[in-house]
């Protein structure tokens, strides 16, 4: 029996992946395929530009929309030993799949969770003085000395300790026996080069870092490794760069595209010049025009903005090896694609690209007037997902 339509597949068969795209899993409207030779292709960049820093591998969000246990299976098995994920749900996952990694949750800490970090083994990012006071009193209750890591902030203003907060505990590092595994701060502008909160940050985090003595620490995020050697101290945490977003927007990008995107054709049909185009009316045919409507829309993380408006530069796709515009606005389930250049027509069923073949996450992001990061994380469930590469 076929799964349901919904359903997130885990890694196809190879007689699958060798079959015509457009018949891969012919009950789903959609197909999102995730290259797990270039996520590992990508952490091994990573990882080589980060010596002597060990590179780690931020997780969260089912890994950026592209499965948290594939990701994590591909990555553990590439050598990859310490991950970050945001909540404990996603701290089981990688649990079961990694058994023996480090694992911290970015979320830190809240009442009556900490048996599941003991049970999980895994270990909270400490952003606040009365969430480590909770913290410590449940582990003098239990009589553990389990790790934690302390968040201090230097100047992003999200989480963290003060630094002032953070000097304050100096006495209590010097004593030992203090269970801090990790000091971590967060860059707030790491992917322009020349920002000047990048050496601002990095100066108080050195400073305050050299008084946690034997415990490890952590800056950079993915495009922080790019800033050079000062930034990378002992461990880097790379996110959106492992999936393919480019951690350095100001020059080319450096890794590998791992997440492919296509949506069926449902029906191609023809319009009179003057006739528009889906709500709104907001698209006009300037000539005898044939659509393709695609089964994809806001509701899959295609989105809305997207959409073709009379004199704006819409979105493309690309169908038969070529690009093809947008015509209309985004709907929840649909798109209209305007195919009359094809030198030959779509058939229903045929498979369009979203992304992939040339249009990237970060392109695609620009249309959407957002960045790369949420594209993936908007993802929806509705497409059958396919794993492929040796890792799988």
């Amino acid at each position: 029996m076929n799964p349901p339509p919904d359903q997130t597949l885990t890694a196809a068969p190879a007689q699958e992946t060798s079959a015509p795209a457009s018949l891969q899993h012919p009950e789903a409207n959609g197909i999102l395929t995730v290259d797990l030779d270039a996520l590992v292709a990508n952490w091994r960049l990573l990882s080589s530009r980060s010596v002597p820093a060990e590179c780690s591998a931020v997780v969260k969000a089912d890994a950026y929309g592209c499965g948290l246990e594939p990701v994590t299976r591909a990555l553990s098995s590439a050598g990859c030993k310490t991950f970050f994920v945001a909540t404990l749900d996603e701290a089981r996952v990688v649990r079961k799949t990694a058994s023996n990694a480090v694992i911290y949750v970015l979320d830190g800490f809240f009442s009556h969770t900490g048996r599941i970090f003991i049970d999980l083994e895994c270990r909270p990012v400490i952003g606040d003085i009365g969430e480590l006071a909770e913290w410590d009193a449940f582990c003098r209750h239990r009589g553990v000395n389990h790790g934690a890591a302390l968040h201090i902030d230097t100047g992003m203003n999200r989480l963290g300790l003060s630094v002032a907060e953070a000097h304050a505990l100096i006495p209590r590092i010097e004593q030992g026996n203090h269970g801090v595994t990790l000091v971590m701060s967060h860059l707030a502008c790491a992917e322009l080069l020349d920002h000047p909160m990048n050496g601002k940050q990095v100066g108080a985090f050195r400073e305050i870092a050299r008084h946690f003595s034997g415990v490890s620490a952590s800056l950079s995020n993915s495009s922080g490794i790019f800033l050079g050697p000062s930034f990378l101290f002992d461990l880097v945490r790379p996110g959106a760069a492992l999936y393919g977003v480019n951690p350095t927007p100001e020059a080319d990008n450096p890794m590998k595209q791992v997440v492919d995107v296509k949506a069926r054709i449902v029906q191609v049909r023809p319009i009179e010049r003057g006739e528009t185009v889906g709500y709104g009316a907001t698209w006009t045919a300037r000539r005898p025009t044939k659509l393709a409507i695609l089964a994809a829309g806001y509701a899959d993380g295609y989105f809305r903005s997207a959409g073709g408006v009379d004199g704006v530069r819409s979105a493309e796709v690309i169908i038969g090896g070529k690009r093809c515009p947008i015509a209309g606005r985004i709907s929840m389930d649909l798109m209209a694609v305007d195919v009359t250049d094809l030198p030959k027509a779509p058939r229903r069923g045929d498979l369009a690209t979203l992304i992939g073949d040339g249009i990237t996450v970060d392109q695609l992001s620009q249309h959407f007037g957002t960045i790369g990061y949420e594209v993936l994380t908007s993802l929806g469930s509705r497409y059958a997902r396919v794993y492929k590469g040796a890792a799988s």
